[in-house]
């Protein structure tokens, strides 16, 4: 199999085979082992998409889908540590960066697509969601690993809010994460598969972090330097080996974000006890100084707000610092062979600078995106509804579902020889005409003189669709080599800048108890 320079399929290239060429043979035996799965549940998933919708719905679970993003996480999570909770945000952090790794882990492992559109149409107010594999689904992940950990603190005897209250946020807890995933299928994102096995890895990375986290909070904050760089170096080797995958997806540049976040969280909860506005108990728990009743809540307010806005600064200030000195270091280290360059990813030598601004963040957006981000929240109808391939993943297995239905429809004599078809006949007339739909690219069911036609192409007509495919799709922006340790350096800082130099800030400015 061949493809060109730029990443783009040549015309007439054999979808079947592309990951049977790509991944190594164990990985693409899993992923077709899973595969047919996915296919089978899709029209069942759009025939309960038609039952379901209204306007109202399509508005809740889209502006819902925010609640369960990097993004709100990223913002939403210092709170906790400037409001007096940082043991409860420090477990937080660590189930959301672990599900954002690990489940983009096996996103990229894998390399299994999102459920065919058509049937299914995609609700979403985020474009660059459908361009990330399907399998497993980490809105899921988040969302119940944040949920049972929450629903733990709150069952705790430690827990100090009133029964009401611990009741109230029960409540929300519970109608939060059935949100998140029914959402997940409601708006056509992942299929029963994706968000079942997400929802099972958020329950079981939620119940490592109960059962482990206060020992790594022990370990780290009592530890000495030595301690702190063996975290460093297992969170960087992880980053490492996360797989390559077989298109242009933009999982890795979400785990290596949240992986930043963890890897400064570890530094700076080893660094605080040594700085003055921070302290352990007995527990080595710590602590960053926060009392509403000396406070009140106008102070408590203005704290936040300038917290968060740092937040915002340090990344516009060091990513374009980051992204202009690091390309001739890099430049360096390749020459002497010192890196190892990943798949989709332009290295040094090819190029000679690199945008200061890129649109390429899907945990923290720019101060320019928050605009439109405001504008989608207050305008929910302006969300998008999408039919049709919209990554290459989609892309071949449209194509690959459309040659294997061909290559079954010619085998005259399957039921007489005990194989079975691709779908077997499901005898419920709606989810047949949702079948039919598939691998069409085309909302319209397919006539039978068009099936014919589609299903028994030559190689000319073959190469012609599947180039037409692949024109159709968004296609991914470059990505450059040094934003890998762009984004570990930005995101490590923003945990620093919530554990060690806010607190600071606060103390000089006034605003500290």
């Amino acid at each position: 199999m061949t493809s060109k320079a730029n990443g783009n399929p040549d015309a007439g290239l054999r979808s079947l085979n592309h990951y049977q060429t790509i991944l190594p043979k164990w990985r693409y035996l899993i992923r077709q082992a899973i595969l047919p799965l996915i296919r089978y549940e899709t029209p069942y998933l759009a025939w309960m998409q038609e039952k379901l919708r209204s306007p109202a719905l399509d508005t809740y679970f889209a502006i819902a889908a925010n609640l369960g993003t990097h993004t709100f996480f990223t913002i939403f999570l210092p709170i906790f540590y400037w409001c007096g909770h940082p043991p409860l945000g420090r477990g937080i952090l660590h189930v959301l960066a672990s599900g954002v790794f690990f489940s983009g882990f096996v996103k990229d492992l894998l390399c299994l697509p999102r459920p065919l559109s058509p049937p299914l149409q995609r609700i979403t107010m985020s474009g660059s969601a459908a361009l990330e594999y399907g399998f497993p689904s980490t809105h899921s992940t988040n969302a119940v690993s944040v949920t049972i950990f929450a629903l733990a603190q709150l069952q705790s005897p430690d827990n100090t809010l009133s029964p009401l209250a611990t009741t109230a946020l029960q409540i929300f807890l519970y109608i939060y994460v059935f949100s998140i995933v029914l959402g997940r299928l409601y708006c056509g994102m992942h299929g029963f598969l994706d968000v079942i096995v997400g929802s099972v890895m958020g329950a079981v990375i939620a119940w490592l972090q109960l059962r482990f986290g206060p020992a790594l909070a022990t370990y780290v904050v009592t530890g000495t330097f030595k301690e702190a760089a063996v975290i460093a170096l297992i969170t960087l080797a992880l980053v490492r080996i996360h797989p390559e995958p077989a298109d242009d997806c933009p999982c890795y540049d979400d785990s290596v974000a949240f992986s930043g976040v963890f890897l400064g969280a570890q530094i700076g909860t080893w660094l605080a006890p040594l700085s003055a506005p921070a302290w352990t108990d007995h527990d080595a728990e710590v602590f960053i100084p926060y009392d509403l009743e000396s406070l009140g809540w106008f102070k408590t307010i203005v704290r936040l707000v300038i917290g968060i806005l740092a937040i915002f600064l340090w990344r516009e200030i060091a990513k374009p610092l980051l992204l202009r000195a690091l390309p001739p270091v890099f430049r360096v280290l390749g020459k002497a062979g010192l890196l190892l360059p990943r798949r989709f990813f332009r290295q040094a030598f090819e190029y000679k600078t690199v945008p200061g601004h890129l649109k390429d963040d899907n945990v923290l957006p720019s101060f320019s995106d928050i605009p439109n981000i405001i504008t989608s929240i207050r305008h929910p109808r302006r969300r998008a509804v999408s039919v049709g391939p919209q990554s290459e993943a989609d892309a071949y297995e449209t194509l690959a579902y459309r040659e294997q239905r061909r290559r079954d429809s010619t085998l005259d004599s399957s039921r007489s020889s005990g194989r079975r078809p691709l779908m077997p006949g499901r005898g419920v007339p709606q989810v047949e005409k949702y079948e039919h739909m598939m691998g069409t690219g085309s909302p319209e069911p397919p006539s039978p003189e068009q099936s014919r036609r589609k299903d028994a192409p030559s190689d000319e007509v073959a190469g012609a669709i599947e180039q037409d495919m692949f024109a159709r799709i968004k296609k991914p922006r470059v990505r450059y080599d040094v934003e890998v340790v762009t984004k570990l350096i930005v995101y490590s800082g923003i945990a620093l800048l919530v554990l060690d130099v806010m607190p600071f800030v606060y103390e000089r400015i006034g605003l500290a108890p």
